[in-house]
């Protein structure tokens, strides 16, 4: 069964770090996939859409939104067919549901050009 599968949400303080994980291999292994797509990262808080956090495509390029440009890194670890972030410098504004998404037809990060979404992984930070 192809599922995206999150991992790595928990607490935090502000200024602290956490890496979330999304394990990929159903999805790039099966027939749905294609490698001219894009991976990425959403949030939502409560009453609020889902908004993109940062995408990548095959060969790793990345784009940020604004809000947490050079505080979060995606990547992809083809050995362990995950789906990376690595989030530092943690504020109270990044409390939210994570989402990792697959299947972005075009570099956008408009949750509406993704096919595929995981269950989520909630990330509080508080102090």
């Amino acid at each position: 069964q192809v599922s995206l599968v999150e991992s790595g949400g928990g607490s935090a303080q502000p200024g602290g770090s956490l890496t979330l994980s999304c394990q990929i291999s159903s999805y790039v292994n099966s027939r749905t996939y294609n490698p001219r797509t894009f991976l990425g990262w959403f949030r939502q808080t409560p009453g609020n859409q889902r908004e993109g956090v940062a995408i990548i495509d095959r060969s790793g390029l990345a784009t940020y939104s604004e809000s947490v440009k050079g505080r979060f890194t995606i990547s992809i670890d083809t050995e362990k067919g995950t789906l990376d972030m690595k989030m530092t410098s943690l504020r109270t504004a990044d409390t939210a549901m994570y989402y990792c998404a697959a299947g972005g037809v075009t570099r956008t990060l408009d949750q509406r050009f993704f096919t595929m979404w995981g269950q989520g992984t909630k990330v509080t930070v508080s102090s």
